[in-house]
């Protein structure tokens, strides 16, 4: 199975918003390139929530190109065998914690989103970190940061927000 076809499983059986997978899932079956960046057309991301919920908290980056606090994520790669591969690795490397796991039940959200680059079709999931989790920055951030709950809405955009709270009704 490649990755094109894991993506198109795995929104064909995600529940909600309707209206938006069944963009990615067009935008699959018109793009055979449409996993990769590549794909000026726009593209299928992978993305994860960092969250540490024995703290209530999550940890954002501030992203270098685009100067905002989001969750760790990006493109794919031909490494990744699945989406949910593509945005545990995303989140560790962006993170720099390790031992993180996705919450069970596939992609918390969806999130389609004009960048620099295309249009990017994210996918967006949620990672635990472990106790004790320590954070080292990447090259891809300005900054890396622990937030509580409350705080996301002060520093965010609207699509962390409702991450968070998709991520936060899922626990």
């Amino acid at each position: 199975m490649t990755l094109h076809d894991d993506a198109a499983l795995v929104l064909a059986g995600y529940e909600g918003q309707d209206e938006l997978s069944a963009l990615y899932l067009d935008h699959l079956r018109t793009h055979p390139d449409g996993m990769w960046k590549a794909c000026t057309d726009g593209h299928i991301t992978a993305s994860a929530m960092v969250i540490d919920p024995g703290h209530g908290r999550v940890l954002l980056t501030l992203h270098k190109k685009l100067r905002m606090w989001l969750q760790m994520g990006g493109h794919c790669e031909p490494e990744d065998v699945t989406l949910a591969d593509a945005a545990l690795r995303e989140a560790t490397e962006e993170s720099g914690v390790s031992g993180l796991t996705l919450l069970p039940g596939g992609p918390v959200r969806l999130d389609r989103h004009h960048t620099p680059c295309a249009w990017h079709l994210d996918v967006q999931y949620a990672a635990v970190a472990p106790p004790g989790a320590v954070a080292a920055i990447s090259d891809e951030s300005l900054d890396l940061r622990w937030f509580a709950y409350d705080e996301v809405p002060d520093v965010a955009d609207k699509s962390v927000v409702r991450l968070l709270e998709a991520t936060l009704a899922r626990l």
